[in-house]
Parts: C-alpha cells; structure tokens; sequence
C-alpha cells in the first residue's frame, strides 16, 4: 500500500502509548484495541499483519526498557506521539481514505 510507511509509523506509536499511558495511570487496552481496529481495518495477509504487530511490539518495548516508573519525559513522550499518531491518522485518512 502507498501509506504503509504510515501504518508502520503508526503501529508504533500505538505500542507506545500503551505502554506509556499504562505506565502513567491510564487503565486499560485502549491502545492495544486501536491496534485491533487497525488489523480489522486494514485486513492484512500474514506477512504484512507480522510486521505491524512486530511494529506494536516494538514501541511497546522500547519504552518498557526505558521507563519503569512516570516521569516527566514519559508524559512528554505521551503528548508528542498523541500529537503524531492523530496527525498521521488525519493525513492518511484525508490522503488515502474513500
């Protein structure tokens, strides 16, 4: 797809948050789940569907090898990649979308 790189980026981001947003008292797998939305969406085939959760994954650990308790970086992590992941999502849309 001509927005993979996007997708990827984005994947990322996800695993990120989830991990960040945990990590700073949000509860829950919002993140995880518009993950899940993501697949649904894009209906990948095996290979493609492997590379956007090792994608998740990876921002998921990257951070969890980093942070072990919130701190301020962590909440500024947070709001750059809530600013990134929406702008991402807006311009692939408003680009790609039907």
């Amino acid at each position: 797809a001509p927005y993979e790189s996007n997708l990827l980026r984005l994947a990322e981001i996800l695993g990120s948050l989830q991990y960040l947003r945990n990590l700073c008292g949000e509860k829950g797998d919002q993140w995880r789940e518009a993950m899940d939305a993501l697949l649904i969406t894009e209906n990948p085939g095996p290979e493609r569907r492997a590379q956007l959760v090792a994608r998740f994954n990876r921002g998921y650990r990257t951070y969890g090898d980093m942070y072990h308790t919130c701190t301020p970086s962590a909440t500024e992590a947070i709001a750059r990649y809530m600013k990134e992941g929406r702008e991402l999502s807006d311009g692939t849309a408003n680009r790609f979308g039907n």
